[in-house]
């Protein structure tokens, strides 16, 4: 296993243990695991398997637990095949987090992968990329079908490492304004960034359009074709006016 994965004695949290056979597999790979589990049955289940009986079941809410209180200062990572639906909201708090896990290796819906990798111009590119990119390398591990889960969903699934880095590719002069830069102009991705800020944020746009010269950026451009630097260099020359 590469640095930060579980294993050797890592701190692992598993988010949604399900019948068992990932914790079972942590453990069996050396990891000091605590799982979460929502389901007041599986957690009974699972705490009655001799083979489990390393790991910290305990049954909670993957979107209230308190990972800061759980983790402390110490090194940890996050392991797991999360529920769809809460997915993309759970990944954005934990990498947010000030000090967050050193990985996630996680499946998630294959369309939100795609998301998470996206390169500026696709289809799949968005904040969301943006966000994910921001704090983390994003690497596909592998893909999975519907035919390996019990009962087959109807999405395929992809398995994906994210490893925290040890600062943002971009540093923003204002990190709150970035963001807001960010959101406002996939909110119109389909207009000129001269429209989409002036519609989502209320700059002038004889200010947009000075800005982005000031950032090489051609005025007919749309959101959807700016790198995370680009949107750096245009947030910090919009705060300049």
């Amino acid at each position: 296993m590469s640095q930060g994965d579980a294993g050797g004695g890592v701190r692992t949290l598993e988010i949604g243990a399900g019948t068992g056979v990932l914790t079972a597999a942590l453990l069996q790979h050396g990891a000091a695991v605590t799982t979460l589990e929502i389901d007041a049955q599986l957690v009974e289940r699972l705490r009655a398997r001799p083979d489990l009986a390393a790991a910290e079941i305990v049954r909670a809410d993957a979107l209230t637990f308190d990972y800061g209180a759980w983790a402390g200062d110490g090194p940890w990572v996050v392991a797991g095949n999360l529920p769809y639906n809460i997915a993309t909201p759970l990944i954005l708090r934990l990498i947010e987090m000030p000090q967050g896990p050193r990985t996630l290796t996680v499946t998630v819906q294959r369309d939100v992968a795609d998301r998470f990798a996206a390169a500026p111009g696709s289809a799949a590119y968005g904040s969301l990329s943006i966000a994910v990119q921001y704090w983390t390398n994003v690497e596909r591990a592998m893909r999975l079908s519907a035919r390996s889960f019990f009962p087959a969903p109807k999405v395929q699934s992809t398995v994906v490492r994210l490893t925290r880095r040890s600062a943002p590719p971009v540093q923003p002069g204002d990190e709150a304004l970035f963001w807001k830069v960010v959101r406002g102009v996939f909110a119109y991705r389909r207009k000129t960034l001269v429209n989409a800020l002036h519609l989502s944020l209320g700059f002038e746009r004889t200010d947009v359009v000075r800005a982005l010269a000031q950032s090489n950026l051609s005025p007919e451009i749309r959101g959807e074709r700016l790198d995370i630097g680009d949107f750096a260099r245009l947030a910090d020359a919009l705060a300049a006016q």
